[in-house]
């Protein structure tokens, strides 16, 4: 992979004439190449990477893993059937995987409930699903390579002379 592109991938907020100091290029030719790669897809966003246990809200929301088994469609394969699929709002990743299961799906919802009623609602009933598994996401520890440190409350009794 381009040089360039891993430094923004590791960090897509360095300026471009940081990255050209590190690659040995002009900045221009930098941010030449930054918008060829957003024009032919290669970059799609940049975003971060938020630790949302630190926010403490009421539009916080509950992540599951989906496991999908489905029968492919003749002369489409899985394509189809994923692509009904991640067209649902609740569908923030869908990925094929090798395995018991053919798509793993990573779903949002309020609460658990709403994710629950997401696969027996929408999900289960769809041709060609023959299964699924769900997985609620309980703590992240790391996500994107990123460590997301916890705030860690002292639980000592405090101790006066």
């Amino acid at each position: 992979m381009d040089e360039i592109l891993e430094i923004l991938e590791k960090d897509g907020r360095v300026p471009a004439e940081d990255i050209a100091k590190m690659v040995n290029k002009r900045p221009e030719a930098v941010k030449q190449a930054i918008k060829k790669y957003e024009k032919e897809g290669v970059i799609l966003k940049f975003k971060a990477v938020i630790n949302k246990e630190l926010i403490k809200d009421s539009t916080s929301t509950v992540r599951a893993l989906i496991e999908v088994n489905i029968t492919p469609q003749k002369d489409v394969g899985f394509d189809k059937i994923a692509e009904r699929i991640y067209s649902f709002p609740e569908v923030t990743s869908c990925y094929l995987i090798s395995g018991t299961y053919d798509l793993l799906l990573i779903v949002e919802g309020k609460d658990l409930h709403t994710v629950a009623q997401f696969v027996a609602e929408k999900l289960a009933p769809l041709e060609n699903i023959r299964g699924t598994a769900t997985h609620f996401l309980l703590k992240k520890y790391k996500e994107d390579g990123i460590i997301l440190k916890h705030r860690e409350e002292n639980k000592r009794i405090a101790i006066s002379y």
